[in-house]
C-alpha cells in the first residue's frame, strides 16, 4: 500500500478503496468509483459554499489563516505593502515576479495609453439616475465595455488578453471616478496621464474647475488599502470571475461578475457595516452595553472575525498603521474613537479570545475612506479598483491551466421522484 494515499472501507458494500494524496487534498472525481451497483453515478462530496474544497491550483496567494500570513506570489503582504506601488503589484500578481525598471516603464506606459474611454460610454452612463448606487452602474459600464472591444472575445490569443488586461487596469479608475462625479452632477475630469496611476485617479475624482492639491500622505495611505486588497485567494468575487470565464468569455464579462459578487453586502459591504455598528454604538460609554448585547446573542460584532483568518488579519495591522497616518492629517473622529476601544476591550475579552474573533480588513477601511471624503455607497468601488488585478491574474491562471474545464458543479436532488401530469380540471 503506497504510503501517500486514504484507504476508505464502505461499510454498506465492505469494499475498500485506496485514493491517492497530493498536497494533503485527494481528487473529489476518485470517490466516483465507491458504488453501491454497478449502475450508480458514484459517490460525491458535499460542500456548501466550498467550505473545504479546492477548485483549483494557484501559484498567485497564499494564506495560511492560522497564523495570519498572507503572501502574493511569495512575498509577504508587509513587505510589499510597505515598499511597492499598486502598478508593481498588479505586474507581480500578473507576471509571477517583480518588475524591473524596465518592464515597469513599459507596464505603466501601456497603461497610461489606455486610460481615456469612448465618449459613449459616458452617455451610457448618463442614463442611470443620479442616485444610482455606484455599484451597480460600475457593474454595468464594465460590462457594457465588451460591446466596445469585440476582439477582447479571442481569448486564446496571449497578446490579445495582454491588451485587454491593460484597457481593463487603464479605464476601471476612470470609470469608477466618472460614476462618482456623474451621481453629484459634476463635470467629468479627464485623465492626467502625467500623473502616476493613484494620483491620476484621485485627481479624476476631487478635482474642480480643474484644480486639486494632492495630499501625499492620502494617496499613499489609498494605494496601500488597493495594494492589500489587490488578491486573496479564491473567495466570493474571484470564484465568481474563475467560474463565468471558464465559460470562455472575455475579460470584461467575466469580471463584471466579481463585480456583482462584491456588490453583495456579505462580500465588499462589509466596511459599510462597520461604519453603522459605529453609529449604532454611539460613544464610547456604550460599548461594554454593545459587547455584552453581542455576547448575548443580539447582534454581531461587525468587523472582527473571518473565514479563512483564524488569528489577526495581516491587512488590519498594516491598516491600523495607515489610519494613524491618514487621521494624523485630517484629525481625530467620533468614530475612531469608538473603534479603538471597541477593538481595545474585543481583544482582551475572553470570549472573543476564544471564538477567534479578531479585527480584519474592514474594521479601519471604512473610517480612513470616509476620512479622505469618500462617500460610504462608494467604498466598494475601491474594493473593486483594488481587487481588479487579483481578477485578472487568476482569470489567467485559469485559462492556462489544462485542468480547468466550464465549472459544473453537482448537485444532490431533493425534490420529488417521476409522478405522472395532472391535467389543469383534476388539480386541487
Amino acid at each position: 500500500m503506497a504510503a501517500d494515499t486514504l484507504s476508505i472501507k464502505d461499510n454498506r458494500t465492505g469494499k475498500s478503496y485506496d485514493v491517492p494524496i497530493t498536497d494533503d487534498t485527494i481528487r473529489a472525481i476518485d470517490l466516483r468509483q465507491i458504488k453501491v451497483k454497478d449502475d450508480d453515478f458514484g459517490m460525491m462530496t458535499y460542500d456548501p459554499a466550498f467550505m473545504n474544497t479546492a477548485a483549483c491550483r494557484s501559484a498567485i496567494t497564499y494564506i495560511d489563516g492560522d497564523r495570519g500570513i498572507l503572501r502574493y506570489r511569495g512575498y509577504p503582504i508587509e513587505q510589499i505593502a510597505e515598499t511597492s506601488t499598486f502598478l508593481e503589484v498588479a505586474y507581480l500578481l500578473f507576471e509571477g515576479e517583480l518588475p524591473n525598471k524596465a518592464q515597469l516603464d513599459k507596464w505603466t506606459n501601456d497603461i497610461r495609453y489606455h486610460t481615456y474611454v469612448h465618449t459613449n460610454l459616458i452617455k451610457f452612463l448618463e442614463g442611470y439616475r443620479y442616485d444610482a448606487h455606484p455599484m451597480g452602474m460600475l457593474l454595468g459600464i464594465v460590462v457594457g465595455l465588451s460591446t466596445f472591444y469585440p476582439d477582447a472575445k479571442d481569448i486564446s490569443n496571449p497578446q490579445n488578453r495582454y491588451t485587454q488586461r491593460i484597457r481593463l487596469m487603464a479605464k476601471l479608475p476612470t470609470l469608477a471616478a466618472y460614476l462618482f462625479r456623474h451621481s453629484r452632477g459634476l463635470p467629468y475630469e479627464l485623465p492626467r496621464n502625467d500623473l502616476d496611476y493613484v494620483a491620476n485617479y484621485v485627481n479624476m475624482m476631487f478635482s474642480i474647475g480643474g484644480k486639486h492639491e494632492p495630499n501625499p500622505v492620502l494617496q499613499r495611505a489609498l494605494e496601500i488599502l488597493l495594494i492589500l486588497h489587490a488578491d486573496h485567494e479564491q473567495n466570493c468575487s474571484t470564484s465568481a470571475v474563475r467560474a463565468v470565464g471558464s465559460s470562455g468569455v472575455d475579460p470584461f464579462s467575466a469580471v463584471s461578475a466579481g463585480i456583482a459578487a462584491l456588490y453583495g453586502p456579505s462580500h465588499g459591504g462589509a466596511n459599510e457595516a462597520v461604519l453603522v455598528m459605529l453609529d449604532e454604538i454611539g460613544s464610547k460609554d456604550r460599548i461594554p452595553a454593545f459587547v455584552d448585547s453581542v455576547k448575548a446573542g443580539h447582534g454581531r460584532l461587525m468587523g472582527f472575525g473571518h473565514r479563512v483568518y483564524k488569528s489577526y488579519d495581516p491587512r488590519a495591522k498594516l491598516i491600523k498603521k495607515v489610519a494613524d497616518g491618514v487621521f494624523a492629517q485630517t484629525g481625530l473622529n467620533k468614530k475612531l474613537e469608538i473603534a479603538l476601544e471597541l477593538e481595545r476591550i474585543a481583544l482582551s475579552d475572553e470570549y472573543f479570545i476564544k471564538r477567534k474573533l479578531y479585527p480584519n480588513v474592514d474594521f479601519y477601511s471604512g473610517l480612513i475612506y470616509q476620512a479622505m471624503g469618500y462617500p460610504t455607497d462608494y467604498f466598494t468601488v475601491l474594493f473593486a479598483i483594488g481587487r481588479l488585478p487579483g481578477w485578472l491574474a487568476q482569470w489567467e491562471e485559469m485559462i492556462n491551466d489544462k485542468e480547468q474545464k466550464i465549472a459544473r458543479p453537482r448537485q444532490i436532488y431533493t425534490g420529488h421522484g417521476e409522478r405522472a401530469y395532472v391535467p389543469m380540471e383534476k388539480r386541487k
